[in-house]
């Protein structure tokens, strides 16, 4: 069954922060929405989420036809499902919740439209288990929240159909994410495997007494993390080589970057100890600023980035080759 159709409606099941997210992105992007989630509450506080996010998405740049008046609520998973023509999953991150819920779902849609979870700690081989379509199942995980960050990671099960992966990628593209194809599954995909090596160093700096909490969140934002935000660690290191660029970095250079990497810190859990003193460094840093102000903070800052960066990408195109689906 071809999996390149038109998507004109999309499903959202699970409306919690991430689902919440992808709803109003969607509808931003000019899309009929309609979601369903079984929590108390849940419509009451979807529609306020995306009242919340329409400001951000407002200067991001609305489609055409972008209203949240196009969004609708049910609580019949069936009935959601069955009139989509891609279905986002953000539900609890329990692996036989899952499955189950992935066979309901593929019970119940079309069997040409693309089932995508938002996971981030299952893959797709397990949860499309008891699925009678299991060819049209991906992982479409975010990165928080999905309105904002651009990044989506895409990836196939062992009875995900190589159509299903280029069909996704290309949806995805088509409004305005990021995607990128991750050829094998992995725990915890790409991004959130970066953010842990990153981290497990901060953390080992932090134990070791190198230098404090609220210093080690400076030494990320306001270094590497302002050219992480502009280019990625590769092409960075390509223009660190100077004239010969990465070819350069590469015979003169990554001896050393090699011999830190041999004095990195191995710790493999977080110690009673450095727990704490990582919560009151953080409390102290974040002062009398609530979590909803500090939320406004970084998303206020990643717009004005995000409008830079697509002035930036409209005068100088990437053009790329995408790899054939596997």
């Amino acid at each position: 069954m071809p999996l390149n159709k038109p998507i004109n409606r999309i499903a959202i099941v699970g409306t919690g922060l991430i689902g919440g997210s992808w709803a109003a992105l969607y509808l931003a992007r000019g899309f009929d929405v309609i979601a369903t989630d079984p929590g108390p509450g849940a419509e009451e506080k979807l529609r306020h989420y995306v009242d919340t996010a329409w400001e951000e998405l407002s200067v991001l740049g609305l489609a055409p036809k972008a209203s949240k008046n196009r969004l609708s609520f049910t609580l019949d998973l069936k009935e959601a499902v069955s009139r989509a023509d891609f279905i986002q999953e953000n539900g609890p991150e329990r692996q036989d919740f899952k499955i189950k819920l992935f066979a309901d779902i593929d019970a119940a849609a079309p069997v040409d439209s693309i089932i995508a979870s938002s996971s981030s700690g299952l893959t797709v081989s397990v949860m499309q288990s008891a699925c009678k379509h299991p060819e049209r199942c991906v992982i479409g995980h975010p990165f928080n929240p999905p309105h904002v960050i651009p990044l989506v990671e895409v990836v196939g099960g062992e009875k995900t159909s190589p159509e299903a992966i280029a069909q996704a990628i290309s949806f995805y593209s088509s409004i305005g994410k990021k995607p990128i194809h991750l050829r094998k599954e992995v725990v915890g995909h790409v991004a959130n495997r970066l953010q842990a090596a990153l981290y497990r160093e901060v953390v080992y700096l932090i134990e070791q007494g190198v230098l404090d909490v609220a210093d080690s969140d400076t030494a990320v934002s306001w270094g590497p993390g302002l050219r992480w935000g502009v280019m990625g660690p590769n092409l960075l290191f390509h223009l660190a080589g100077g004239p010969d660029g990465i070819r350069h970095f590469m015979d003169h250079l990554s001896g050393p970057v090699a011999s830190w990497w041999k004095d990195l810190g191995t710790i493999t859990e977080f110690s009673p100890a450095v727990k704490q003193t990582i919560i009151e460094g953080s409390l102290q840093e974040a002062g009398d600023r609530s979590i909803e102000q500090l939320e406004h903070e970084r998303d206020e800052v990643l717009l004005g980035l995000l409008k830079l960066r697509n002035k930036q990408s409209k005068a100088f195109p990437v053009v790329k080759k995408v790899a054939k689906a596997r």
